[in-house]
């Protein structure tokens, strides 16, 4: 498998990013080998935290959340996803997966041999990290879920093949008009939107250009746009945020359909502390919450919030609230 490995000299310097990287080879599925990237902050022996990002972000977005952590006695492992971050990133779009993904951090997570962990997800952090917890339930202690979940082909067949023909004629709209797109609810889900415009748009996909655009409390500063940018010089880095959104298996012939639905099994009967962190204006996930209340014993009895004011990439927000949220569901309050 073809990849790309973003030079280290773009990692120098960003702003409170002061961390040393650490990496694992995972198989790649092809007969050769990945590069992927975490961070291991805090005492060797402590509990462990795990946080994991989404797309089109990298372990960066989690800056500001790990410090409260470790001064808290944490382990903190903060992973970047295949594609992004200082992890490889294959240069073809069609080497990116669901199952590859899901793949590739069981790997990394058996390789570091972590047990204990109290998690962290959001975004694509939980649809990846919600199937290692269902496949590897022993190694996780407590799960905080925010702004994420783990759609089984949400879209019901009386809708599905109108919403295809749709999609075929959805214009690719301007990057600058997503975030309306997602909160108008009287056409095609937003989401859609988002979707086109990854796949097709010719617009540059580069994140620190993203994190503003949907519902975001705290503007980036330029150095931080240019933090979040680190890892893409040019768009032949890109392809596996290019490709996320097309992974979310909406339609229920989707690929990895039956794999989520056999996670969720599991997660009916996951009984370990569950907590529901979302935030109070995030027009992406907003009613991905209900079913894990509905149907996770876990959830029973815990202390659910909203994180507020906060979108979607509310580790950026409110790393305090978010950091509580962690240090509530441990104990350690």
């Amino acid at each position: 498998m073809e990849f790309k490995r973003t030079p280290d000299q773009r990692f120098e310097d960003l702003p409170d990013y002061p961390y040393e990287p650490h990496y694992v080879q995972v198989a790649d599925g092809e007969g050769g080998e990945l590069r992927v990237h975490y961070l291991d902050e805090g005492p060797s022996d402590g509990d462990v935290v795990m946080l994991m990002h989404g797309q089109p972000v990298w372990s960066y977005l989690y800056r500001h959340m790990i410090p409260p952590l470790v001064s808290a006695g944490f382990r903190v492992i903060a992973p970047d996803l295949v594609g992004f971050g200082r992890s490889d990133k294959p240069t073809r779009t069609e080497d990116y997966t669901y199952a590859r993904h899901v793949a590739w951090m069981s790997d990394w997570l058996c390789q570091l041999d972590l047990q204990g962990i109290t998690v962290f997800f959001q975004d694509w952090g939980s649809l990846i990290g919600l199937r290692l917890v269902a496949a590897f339930p022993e190694r996780f202690a407590n799960v905080v879920l925010s702004n994420g979940g783990l759609p089984a082909g949400l879209i019901p067949e009386e809708f599905a093949e109108p919403l295809r023909e749709a999609y075929k004629t959805l214009p690719v709209v301007p990057a600058a008009e997503l975030d309306s797109r997602f909160r108008d609810t009287s056409g095609l889900p937003g989401f859609m939107y988002w979707r086109k415009f990854c796949a097709e748009s010719p617009e540059a996909l580069q994140p620190g250009n993203f994190l503003d655009m949907i519902g975001n409390a705290k503007p980036l500063s330029e150095a931080e746009q240019a933090a979040f940018n680190a890892p893409y010089p040019d768009e032949s880095y890109l392809a596996g945020a290019r490709r996320f959104p097309s992974l979310v298996p909406l339609f229920r012939d989707e690929p990895e359909v039956e794999e989520n639905r056999a996670a969720w099994k599991v997660l009916e009967q996951f009984d370990k502390p569950f907590l529901l962190a979302f935030a109070d204006d995030d027009p992406v996930t907003s009613a991905m919450a209900k079913p894990f209340m509905d149907k996770v014993p876990g959830c029973q009895g815990q202390k659910h919030r909203t994180i507020e004011p906060a979108g979607h990439f509310l580790q950026q927000d409110q790393p305090e609230q978010c950091v509580q949220a962690l240090l509530d569901i441990t104990g350690r309050n």
